[in-house]
Formats: structure tokens, C-alpha cells, sequence
């Protein structure tokens, strides 16, 4: 990683899209970091961490804000409803969700069983890289599968890509084909699509191209949510 930043600190101010798919506390091998870099009329992959805990996402955040302005997609629940239950935000997203031919259970209350944990995981990544000094960019809420589907990718190549290897490499080239150059890869873990769904999210976002959006409702509901 030392070599990347290096590469950083040389480089003129550009935008950088971080997309992360966040897993629970206690599983950090399945949370995978990729970053892209604005070019021409799309985005680079410049670098992944597999495996990423919230030291390696807070310190590679906190270089590469140095030297540009970096938008950050998080693949996880940043805030919860008071009592549980869906969002009002979960509840639009499911909706859209559905009609595009996604299992209901694709969007999930952030305190329901085990989700519970990555939301709090999400929480403090999120809180942590708020405090990022100086930080130009910004932070998102996203679902890759939702950003998928509602893009127009193959729904049942979304639906089954987390199991099957085909569907995810008939995603990376879908992605490939949205502007996303250097995503492809042998043997692709579901984790690195899902990040690489996370960063087109923020990517689309920044240019206010969402094809979905749930606007912050501070102080509840601090982080857009879009798609």
C-alpha cells in the first residue's frame, strides 16, 4: 500500500469513488475496499483490499483524501428507525426493489438479527471517517445489489451472484460496460463485485445521476441512501 500512496502524492488533485462492502465485526476477511479514479468519461480501478478492517479502511481513506476529493460508498445500514423496523428509506427501496425482480428479502431492517451488527459496524466506519480533517468528497449509503438491478443489469445474474461465479463475472463485464474499466478478474469473491457495485453507486451519486434516492433526514437518518 505504501507504493499506492506514493503514487498519491504525486498525482494532481483528481476524484477518487471508494467503494466498500462492509461485513459484520466479527467476519472482517468477507469486507473488500476498492477504489477508483476519475478518467476520460469513467472511472479506474485503482486499488483493493480484500479482507479490510477499519484501521485499513481508515488509513487508506485518510491518504488518499490528500491528495483529492473522495466519495465513499457504504454497503451497510448507517443509521436505524427508533423501535426497529424498515427506514422509511428501506421501505421505498424495497418497493423499487421488488417491481425490478429482486427478492423481498434483498433489503432487510438494519436491526434484524445478525444485520444488526453490521449496522453498528457501519455506524462507527462511517463516524470514524467523518473525522477525516480537511475531508472534500463525501459519504453514501448505498446497495449494490439495488444499484444492479435498478441499472439495468441481467436480474438474475443479480440474483444469483453471490453463489454463482458465472453471474459475477456477467456483472463485472456489465460494469465494465457502465464505465467501470480494469474490474476484471479470474476468480471474483461476491464481496469484490458488491464493492464495485458500492463505488458505481457513489460514483453516480457524485454526479447526481442516482437512480435512486432517499435524501439524509438529519439527525436520524444523517447519510443519503441512493442507488
Amino acid at each position: 500500500m505504501n507504493g499506492m500512496i506514493d503514487d498519491f502524492k504525486n498525482s494532481e488533485k483528481q476524484h477518487f469513488f471508494v467503494g466498500i462492502d462492509l461485513s459484520g465485526p466479527s467476519n472482517l476477511t468477507d469486507t473488500v475496499l476498492t477504489c477508483f479514479k476519475n478518467k476520460d468519461a469513467g472511472v479506474e480501478l485503482i486499488h483493493t483490499i480484500e479482507g479490510a478492517g477499519d484501521r485499513d479502511i481508515q488509513d487508506y481513506c485518510v491518504e488518499l483524501n490528500k491528495t483529492g476529493c473522495m466519495w465513499v460508498g457504504l454497503d451497510a445500514p448507517l443509521s436505524y428507525n427508533r423501535g426497529g423496523g424498515l427506514r422509511p428509506a428501506d421501505k421505498s427501496l424495497k418497493k423499487r426493489t421488488i417491481a425490478a425482480g429482486l427478492h423481498p428479502g434483498s433489503v432487510m431492517p438494519p436491526t434484524f438479527n445478525r444485520m444488526v451488527y453490521l449496522t453498528l459496524r457501519g455506524i462507527s466506519v462511517a463516524r470514524s471517517l467523518q473525522g477525516i480533517p480537511d475531508w472534500q468528497g463525501g459519504l453514501v449509503e448505498v446497495h449494490p445489489g439495488a444499484t444492479f438491478a435498478l441499472r439495468g443489469a441481467a436480474i438474475d445474474g443479480v440474483r444469483g451472484y453471490k453463489k454463482d461465479m458465472a453471474a459475477r463475472l456477467e456483472l463485472l463485464e456489465w460494469l465494465g460496460r457502465q464505465g467501470m474499466a480494469g474490474v476484471s478478474v479470474d476468480q471474483p469473491s461476491d464481496h469484490y463485485v458488491a464493492s464495485c457495485g458500492a463505488a458505481l453507486a457513489a460514483w453516480k451519486w457524485q454526479l447526481g445521476a442516482s437512480e435512486w434516492l432517499h435524501p439524509a433526514v438529519a439527525p436520524e437518518h444523517p447519510f443519503d441512501f441512493s442507488a
